[in-house]
């Protein structure tokens, strides 16, 4: 059996959804397929494996905190990132 996970991120602005997008593309090229929708970025994922699906999106959700916090962005619910 295939699970999947879809996770969005909202931010003030796309500058800013591009921004995060792209400092963790590199990261999760083949696992994650991502887009952008107006300033929130999606991320998609996808794995028989219930470990590698929550690995998968640890290691993601760590990219994107780290992200956010190169750039400024505070993290969680009001931040928008992952807390």
């Amino acid at each position: 059996m295939k699970l999947s996970l879809e996770i969005r991120f909202p931010y003030p602005d796309r500058r800013t959804a591009e921004a995060v997008l792209s400092a963790v593309s590199p990261e999760n090229a083949g696992y994650v397929e991502a887009g952008i929708e107006g300033s929130t970025v999606t991320f998609r994922m996808a794995s028989d494996s219930p470990g590698t699906l929550r690995n998968t999106a640890d290691d993601l959700l760590a990219c994107i905190k780290a992200a956010e916090g190169a750039a400024g962005i505070p993290s969680g619910p009001a931040g928008g990132g992952p807390e």
